[in-house]
C-alpha cells in the first residue's frame, strides 16, 4: 500500500533516465520489466485505472502487461492513477491491453469516469465507494462481537455447533465483520499471488485467512476478534492512504481545470463557441471581462488587466495592450480582449506545466532510491521472520503455539513497510504541487531534495539580477543645451540604430514627449556608436572612446551645464580647482568615471566641435533582488555570487547594490561553467540562477539549475531543472525554504516509520513483552500511514514571502 512516483518502463530501463532501476522484485514495490524493444513501431495508449495507486499496485499491472506480446513500454502513474502504453497494434489491440490490466485486479475506468466495484469513480469521494461501505459494516460487526464478548457476555451463547464444536454469538460477529471486510483484500491478495507479488495485499489477505481459518479448524485456538481486527484496520488504513493520493490527484486536477473546454472564436465575423480542441492556430479568440483566457496568444484588440496567478504565481494582476502575450488559464480581470492564438489545445504553457508536474514524480530523491533498495530486503526477512516464529520458535523457545502464531501474524502485517515507503513520494507531490501553484516549476523530486542542500547561489546579472531591460538614468546638458535639446539630438540619431542602447533612448525621449529631427546620411561606427547629420550638420552619438578619436580630452575637459548640476537636489562639489567656486561646471573626467561607477553606460552626444551633452543608461536591478539575497542569507546560504558577462565596472555597482558576497565580470559562457564547477568543488551543492537560455551551459552545470521568467517560454522549461514562470526573484527564498522543509519532512517519515517498525518487529518475537495484534495495526499501519501523509501535506500550506521593496 506505498505510493511513489510513476512507473517508468522503456525497454527494462530506468525510471524517468535518471539510473534509479526499478523497484525490486521481492519487495512490497516489486515489478516486471516490460522486455521488448524500445524503438519499435507502435501506438500509444492512456489508460485510466484510479484503483492504481501505490507502487506496489503499479507492480502488478507492470507485470501483466510484461506477460503480453506487442507491448513496447509502460509509463504507470499511481499519483495520477493513469497508464500509458506504447505497444505494436500489429500484435495487441487496446482492447487486449486493458484485458491485461484487468488480469491484474485493476478495473479500467470508462470514458464516462465510472470508477470499479470498490474503487472510487471519478468525482467520488472515497468514503463513499463501496469499500467505505463494506469497512463501515466490518467495523460494526466487529464492534458488536466486541460488545456482546467483553459488556453484554450473558448474550454470548453458542449459535451454531457442528462437528464437536460451537460457534458463540460473538464468534459469528466476528466472522461476519471478516467476509464483509475481508472480501475485497482477499480479492487484491490473489492478483498479487497471481503475478509474484509479496505486497501488503498478499500479506494481509494470509494473515487474516490463516486467523479465521486456524479458529475454525483448531478447537484451542480463538482468533476471531484478531482476524476481524486485521479486516477493518487493514481497510481503514487503505482508505486513508487513497484519501491522500485523491488528495495529491486533486492538487493535479485544478491545474488541468484551469483552462476552459469552450471557448467564443471569431469566424467570418461572426461569433462562434466551439471546443478548445478544435481551435486552430491563428484564430482569435474572444475573451470577455472575468472569463478564462482559453488558449496562449498575443493580444490584437483591447486592453485589460489579467490575473496571471495559475501561470507565474503573481499576486497582483499583470496589464496587457495590443502586442502582449497572454497564457491558457489566466483570468480577464476588466476590459475586452481579442486573442490570436500561439499553440494548440495540449500545447499551451499549462498544459506542459502540467505534464512537467507529472512527470516530475520520476526523478527519484535518493532517499526514495534508499527506502525502495531497503524495502527489497525489509520484506523478505521480516516474512522470514513470522514463519520462523510461526512453526519454529514454539518448538525452540516453547510458550503454546497459539502464542506464536499471534506472533507470527503480527510479524506478517508490519512485513511490508508500507509507511516507510510512502513517506518520500507523498512529500514530493505535496511539495512539487505546491510550488507549482506558486509560480515555481520543479521538474523532478530529486531537484526538489537537492535545493533543500545548496551551500551556495550564483546568479546570472543581466535579466536575472537585474530586469534586463535598459533604460535612460541621467541626461546631462552641456555648452547651454538643456536634457530636452540632447534627448532630442540623440533620439534622432539612434533611432535609426537597432542597438538596444538606442532603444532606451528613443523610449525614453518619446515617454518625455521630445520631438525628433530631419535626419540623414545615418552610419553606425562599429564598437563607438553612430553618426548622422541633423539639419545638415553632422552629429555624433557614442561611447567617450569615440569623442576622444574625434580630439577631445576628457581628462582635461571642464564644460559649462545648462544648469547647476546636481545629485539628487544637492550641489555637486568638485575638487578639480577649474570648477572650484562654480555650481554649473561639469569636470568630464569625474563624472563619466562615477556614471560608470555606478553600472551605467555613458553615450556622449555631440559634434566633432563641441559635446553638447551625455546620457547615462543602465539595466536597472530588480527591486527585489538585495531582499532576495539577504533572505537566503538568512536561511543559511553559505556563499552568494554573481556571473556576468558584463564589464567590471557594471558589475562592481550592481554587486553593491545587491550585496552578493563575491562577483565575477567579463566572462564567456565556458568561463561561467568554469566557475560553476570550481564553485561545486568549494561548496558540493550549488545552484545557478539564469534566463534559462544563454546561461543554458551553466544551469546544466549547476547541482540545481533555475531559469527565470519561464511562463511561454519552451527552451526555460526543458533545459532548467526549476523554472520561476514568473520575473519574481523573491519565490527563490520560498523554492529554498520549501525544500529544505521537505528535505526535514522526508527525514522525519522515514525514520519516524522506520523506528516504528523496528521497534515493532523487535518487540513481537520476545517472549516477555505481549504486543496486541490490534496495536501492531494501528501503530504500525493505519498510525504511521496517517502520520506520514499528514506530514507531508504541510508542504501545501507554505506559501512565498510577501515582496519587500528594496531600500
Amino acid at each position: 500500500m506505498t505510493d511513489r512516483g510513476p512507473e517508468r518502463t522503456d525497454g527494462g530501463g530506468d525510471p524517468g533516465g535518471d539510473g534509479a532501476g526499478r523497484c525490486g522484485d521481492d519487495g512490497c514495490c516489486g515489478g516486471a520489466a516490460v522486455d521488448a524493444p524500445t524503438d519499435a513501431a507502435g501506438a500509444e495508449a492512456s489508460l485510466s485505472v484510479p484503483d492504481m495507486d501505490c507502487s506496489s499496485c503499479a507492480s502488478k499491472v507492470d507485470s501483466a502487461l510484461a506477460d503480453r506480446e506487442g507491448v513496447v513500454a509502460t509509463d504507470l502513474r499511481p499519483t495520477t492513477g493513469t497508464a500509458t502504453i506504447t505497444y505494436d497494434d500489429s500484435l495487441i489491440s487496446r482492447a487486449d491491453l486493458v484485458a491485461a490490466v484487468e488480469s491484474a485486479g485493476y478495473g479500467v475506468a470508462d470514458a464516462d469516469g465510472r470508477g470499479t466495484e470498490d474503487g472510487a469513480a471519478g468525482g467520488e469521494s472515497v468514503w463513499e465507494t463501496a469499500r467505505a461501505r463494506k469497512t463501515l459494516v466490518s467495523g460494526l460487526f466487529l464492534g458488536l462481537g466486541l460488545l456482546v464478548q467483553f459488556g453484554l457476555s450473558g448474550l454470548n451463547d453458542p449459535v451454531l455447533a457442528a462437528a464437536g464444536r460451537e460457534l458463540l454469538l460473538a464468534d459469528a460477529l466476528y466472522l461476519v465483520a471478516v467476509l464483509a471486510g475481508g472480501q475485497v483484500i482477499v480479492r487484491n491478495g490473489y492478483y498479487s499471488a497471481k503475478n509474484l507479488s509479496l505486497d501488503i495485499d498478499f500479506l494481509m489477505s494470509v494473515a487474516i485467512l490463516s486467523a479465521a481459518g486456524i479458529s475454525l479448524v483448531v478447537p484451542e485456538m480463538h482468533f476471531y476478534v484478531e482476524a476481524a481486527s486485521l479486516a477493518f484496520l487493514f481497510n481503514v488504513a487503505e482508505l486513508l492512504e487513497r484519501y491522500s493520493v485523491d488528495r495529491a490527484r486533486s492538487s493535479l486536477e485544478e491545474l488541468l481545470t484551469l483552462s476552459p473546454d469552450v471557448a467564443t472564436v471569431r469566424r467570418d465575423g461572426e461569433r462562434v463557441e466551439v471546443p478548445v480542441e478544435d481551435i486552430a492556430v491563428g484564430e482569435t479568440v474572444l475573451v470577455e471581462p472575468g472569463e478564462k483566457i482559453p488558449m496562449d496568444g498575443t493580444v490584437t484588440e483591447g486592453a485589460s488587466a489579467v490575473n496571471q496567478a495559475p501561470i507565474t504565481g503573481e499576486s497582483v494582476p499583470v496589464d496587457k495592450e495590443v502586442g502582449d502575450e497572454v497564457f491558457a488559464g489566466t483570468i480577464n480581470e476588466q476590459g475586452f480582449l481579442a486573442v490570436e492564438t500561439t499553440a494548440l489545445a495540449g500545447d499551451t504553457t499549462i498544459d506542459r506545466i502540467v505534464e512537467l508536474v507529472e512527470d516530475a514524480q520520476a526523478n527519484k530523491t535518493e532517499r526514495e532510491q534508499f527506502v525502495e533498495r531497503f524495502a527489497d530486503y525489509y520484506t523478505p526477512v521480516v516474512v522470514a521472520a513470522a514463519l520462523l516464529a510461526t512453526f519454529v520458535a514454539p518448538v525452540v523457545f516453547g510458550g503454546g503455539w497459539a502464542t506464536w502464531f499471534v506472533r507470527g501474524i503480527s510479524l506478517l502485517v508490519i512485513a511490508c513497510p508500507c509507511a516507510f515507503v510512502i513517506s518520500t513520494p507523498v512529500t514530493v507531490v505535496s511539495g512539487v504541487t505546491s510550488a507549482a501553484k506558486n509560480g515555481v516549476l520543479i521538474k523532478g523530486g530529486n531537484h526538489l531534495e537537492a535545493m533543500g542542500e545548496v551551500d551556495a547561489v550564483a546568479f546570472d546579472k543581466t535579466g536575472t539580477l537585474t530586469t534586463g531591460e535598459l533604460s535612460v538614468t541621467d541626461v546631462v546638458g552641456l555648452n547651454g543645451n538643456t536634457e530636452s535639446d540632447v534627448l532630442q539630438c540623440a533620439r534622432s540619431i539612434e533611432r535609426r540604430s537597432e542597438h538596444p542602447i538606442g532603444d532606451a533612448i528613443v523610449a525614453c525621449a518619446d515617454e518625455r514627449g521630445v520631438p525628433d529631427r530631419e535626419v540623414s546620411d545615418f552610419e553606425s561606427i562599429t564598437g563607438k556608436g553612430v553618426r548622422a547629420d541633423l539639419d545638415g550638420r553632422t552629429h555624433y552619438a557614442g561611447k567617450p572612446g569615440l569623442f576622444e578619436d574625434l580630439g577631445f580630452d576628457l581628462d582635461h575637459l571642464h564644460l559649462t551645464g545648462a544648469e547647476p548640476m546636481t545629485d539628487g537636489g544637492v550641489v555637486v562639489e568638485h575638487a578639480d580647482p577649474v570648477c572650484d567656486g562654480r555650481d554649473d561646471c561639469v569636470d568630464l573626467a569625474e563624472t563619466i568615471p562615477r556614471l560608470q561607477s555606478e553600472g551605467k553606460t555613458v553615450v556622449l552626444v555631440g559634434t566633432d566641435e563641441e559635446i553638447e551633452g551625455l546620457v547615462a543608461i543602465a539595466d536597472e536591478v530588480r527591486p527585489e533582488a538585495r531582499r532576495t539575497v539577504e533572505r537566503l542569507r538568512e536561511q543559511g546560504i553559505d556563499h552568494l555570487v554573481m556571473l556576468t558577462g558584463d564589464n567590471e565596472g557594471t558589475a562592481r555597482a550592481v554587486a553593491e547594490q545587491v550585496g552578493v558576497d563575491d562577483f565575477a565580470a567579463d566572462l564567456l559562457p565556458d568561463e561561467k561553467v568554469a566557475r560553476v564547477e570550481a564553485l561545486t568543488e568549494e561548496y558540493d551543492e550549488v545552484a545557478m540562477v539564469g534566463d534559462g537560455i544563454n546561461d543554458a551551459p551553466a544551469l546544466a552545470t549547476a547541482t540545481v539549475g533555475i531559469a527565470m521568467g519561464a511562463a511561454g517560454t519552451d527552451t526555460a522549461l526543458e533545459t532548467a531543472d526549476v523554472a520561476l514562470m514568473g520575473d519574481d526573484l523573491s519565490k527563490l527564498p520560498y523554492l529554498h525554504r520549501l525544500a529544505r522543509a521537505g528535505n526535514g519532512i522526508i527525514r522525519q517519515n522515514v525514520w519516524g516509520s522506520l523506528l516504528v517498525k523496528a521497534a515493532l518487529a523487535v518487540a513481537i518475537p520476545l517472549p516477555f513483552v505481549a504486543v496486541p495484534l490490534w496495536f501492531v495495526v494501528l501503530a504500525g499501519d493505519v498510525g504511521m500511514t496517517t502520520a506520514v501523509t499528514g506530514n507531508a501535506m504541510r508542504l501545501a500550506r507554505m506559501r512565498p514571502d510577501v515582496p519587500e521593496p528594496s531600500p
